[in-house]
């Protein structure tokens, strides 16, 4: 990582805290999920950075981002991204983003307006309003506050005893990143979503929807998506959940590497 570099892009109020690989190259933004970071993408930004300039954001409410009191909603995020692509002066960039962050992409590109040149979406949070509702009043926002009193080495020993098949360097990373993200960035969880079907229909760009084979997106809702808008495809990994970046960033590389090499 000794060639990428980080920066702060001042929008909508507030810091967005990027990492960044740099070069004269067709740019990628990764968009990470809730507790996590920019650097959580290091895996993958290391098997695009010879042919992209990826940048990797820290959302606000996460990693060195500010933390406002409020503006936690996928609208907010998503008018982050756009500030962000404005700010750094990105041209056309293809918007990859997991959970949180797919969501978050999927807006941005349902917006319109030219500024994307494609979509990859990682397992978004595309849920049901009853799914919405049993995620908030679940108790992930408490374990995360409880969370917050461990000390690093806790937790990552904690994250390698549930996660045995991630790397040792993505789960500091995520351990990092966790200890990071403020509880005013669980209000992203407060129903409800933006309708992901109407987000879907509304994308005109190329897209890209990449599920695991226990995934939040099933392949019946991926199906349904792909006959609301056929610019949209779906590649399925094998052996993944939802955290598929963290358990087959390989494989999951080489599909992105592939699809963004069509549209180059």
């Amino acid at each position: 990582m000794t060639t990428w570099f980080s920066g702060v892009c001042e929008t909508n109020g507030i810091s967005i805290h990027y990492l960044r690989t740099g070069g004269a190259k067709p740019s990628v933004v990764l968009l990470h999920g809730l507790m996590g970071s920019g650097a959580c993408w290091t895996p993958l930004a290391r098997a695009l950075e010879d042919e992209f300039d990826v940048v990797m954001p820290d959302a606000r409410g996460h990693g060195d981002s500010s933390a406002p009191p409020h503006g936690y909603r996928y609208d907010d995020l998503a008018s982050d991204v756009a500030g962000l692509v404005r700010g750094l002066g990105l041209s056309r960039p293809v918007l990859l983003g997991h959970s949180m962050g797919g969501m978050t992409a999927a807006v941005v590109a349902s917006r319109g307006a030219g500024s994307i040149r494609g979509l990859i979406l990682v397992d978004p949070t595309f849920l049901s309003p009853e799914r919405q509702r049993e995620v908030f009043d679940s108790d992930v926002a408490d374990q995360h506050r409880r969370l917050l009193g461990l000390q690093k080495s806790d937790l990552v020993a904690q994250a390698r005893a549930r996660h045995p098949r991630r790397s040792p360097e993505i789960v500091e990373l995520q351990a990092e990143a966790r200890l990071k993200t403020r509880m005013g960035a669980f209000d992203v969880l407060t129903p409800p979503n933006p309708e992901y079907r109407d987000v879907v229909s509304a994308i005109d760009v190329p897209s890209l929807l990449v599920i695991g084979d226990d995934p939040v997106v099933t392949l019946e809702m991926a199906t349904e998506l792909r006959n609301l808008n056929p610019r949209v495809r779906i590649e399925q990994i094998q052996d993944a959940g939802h955290g598929l970046p963290f358990e087959q960033p390989e494989r999951l590389g080489d599909v992105v590497v592939s699809f963004l090499r069509e549209l180059a």
